[in-house]
């Protein structure tokens, strides 16, 4: 099984643990989108804005259950954390956060220390799917744990995904953090680390179309060892996002800083 079709199968899985839980509902069209341009510094955790994934995994191929114990914030800074405690039927327990809204064109940044391990996945990336009576459309950044020098981008549009570009993280995605931007249009779809550009996609049929939640996750793998890697605990570790951002496509930027800032 190639590691696109293994990725297919963890999407898969996503969307109907999601059903399971009951949080699914028809989401609104692209132009309808109901999340609005924000900034959140994780002052605070406002559950009122986000969901926080509790009691269930993805598949048998996630060796962890996600646990709203793995999700806090310190000092300003969200931490999700991976660590060895037996939680559900799993060994290991993880965290994942998405917001409640969905949101559309425009564009979506995230200042983030990614965990240390391989066969971990530190992940920012929106998502829609069947549960909510839409395609399974996705854009994502992961720091795959084998490698923290690269963060890997890819997008998935009516489920086919394949579209997977290597970007360099200067000094590593785990020993700072760093800035991860894209810029999502119907008919361009940007890239960024750091502020610069890394990647860009021109082609209609690889960009989704249908708006989607943002997720921030880490969580482990013991079989999926050619995408994340072979799986070696040591210690608990963490996924640390300082801020997260969505710009509305014609709002003004959220944060001084901002890619929005400076778009054509």
């Amino acid at each position: 099984m190639n590691i696109d079709r293994l990725k297919r199968h963890y999407r898969l899985a996503l969307a109907a643990t999601f059903s399971v839980v009951g949080i699914g509902h028809i989401a609104a069209a692209q132009e309808g989108a109901n999340g609005t341009s924000f900034l959140d510094d994780f002052d605070r955790l406002d559950r009122k804005f986000w969901f926080i994934s509790d009691g269930w995994n993805n598949g048998t191929f996630q060796n962890c259950t996600w646990s709203e114990k793995q999700v806090k914030v310190v000092n300003g800074v969200l931490q999700l954390t991976f660590e060895e405690r037996k939680e559900g039927d799993r060994n290991y327990a993880c965290g994942e956060i998405q917001t409640r809204k969905r949101y559309g064109y425009g564009t979506y940044e995230a200042r983030i220390k990614a965990a240390d391990g391989s066969g971990l996945n530190s992940a920012f990336f929106t998502y829609i799917g069947p549960t909510n009576k839409k395609p399974h459309d996705e854009i994502d950044f992961e720091v795959l744990g084998k490698n923290t020098a690269k963060v890997q981008v890819n997008q998935y549009v009516s489920a086919k995904g394949g579209n997977e570009f290597l970007a360099d993280v200067p000094g590593g995605a785990n020993q700072g953090f760093n800035d991860y931007a894209f810029v999502w249009e119907k008919d361009r779809l940007r890239y960024y680390v750091n502020g610069e550009l890394v990647h860009e996609v021109n082609d209609p049929a690889k960009i989704p179309v249908n708006a989607q939640k943002i997720f921030f996750s880490l969580w482990g793998t013991d079989t999926l060892t050619d995408w994340m890697g072979t799986f070696a605990y040591k210690e608990p570790t963490k996924l640390e996002v300082d801020r997260v951002a969505f710009t509305a496509a014609g709002d003004d930027c959220q944060f001084a800083e901002s890619v929005a800032c400076r778009l054509d």
